[in-house]
């Protein structure tokens, strides 16, 4: 039976919390908070930002997801406008030469701008890539190949959003 074993179930509780708020001290004295807490630089980008119009199916999934994460304001104080950039490749192929699996990559451009003035505050680039398997039926593919890209937009929108996050503590008091 080891030590940790015999310890009350409240003391035990009180001394992992107690390390716990020790391995976070060091944190706090660099200036360490976190992004979604009160006062945090993710409160500063909640229903402030107006995602540019899609206007395709890549560009709408896009938007869904940032405003999954940014809210929806039509009345807001930042701007953000993106370019889609995507290319799809054959990656396996059989010995019959048919295709049996295709990476698509992805690039996003994005510029946040001030609403009122249009002055630029953040700008900067996303990539990633999805796969998947055209092994199966014509409509299977077709089905993989859209979820594929539904995929990609959606990662690459979390990418942006933990950009701006991350940079909003230089911009956002401005």
């Amino acid at each position: 039976m080891s030590s940790s074993d015999r310890l009350p179930q409240s003391r035990r509780l009180f001394l992992q919390r107690g390390l716990a708020l020790t391995a976070l001290g060091p944190l706090a004295a660099c200036g360490f908070r976190p992004v979604y807490g009160t006062g945090g630089p993710a409160q500063n980008l909640v229903d402030r930002v107006r995602v540019d119009d899609p206007g395709d199916s890549n560009s709408f999934y896009l938007v869904e997801r940032l405003e999954e994460r940014l809210g929806r304001s039509d009345d807001a104080q930042y701007r953000l406008g993106y370019t889609i950039g995507v290319n799809q490749r054959s990656l396996g192929l059989t010995g019959a030469n048919t295709v049996t699996r295709y990476n698509i990559d992805g690039t996003v451009n994005y510029r946040l701008t001030r609403a009122a003035d249009g002055h630029q505050l953040a700008t900067g680039i996303v990539r990633t890539f999805v796969s998947f398997s055209s092994s199966g039926t014509t409509v299977a593919t077709a089905s993989a190949n859209a979820d594929a890209y539904q995929r990609l937009m959606r990662l690459l929108a979390d990418q942006i959003v933990n950009e701006l996050i991350a940079s909003s503590g230089r911009w956002s008091a401005t």
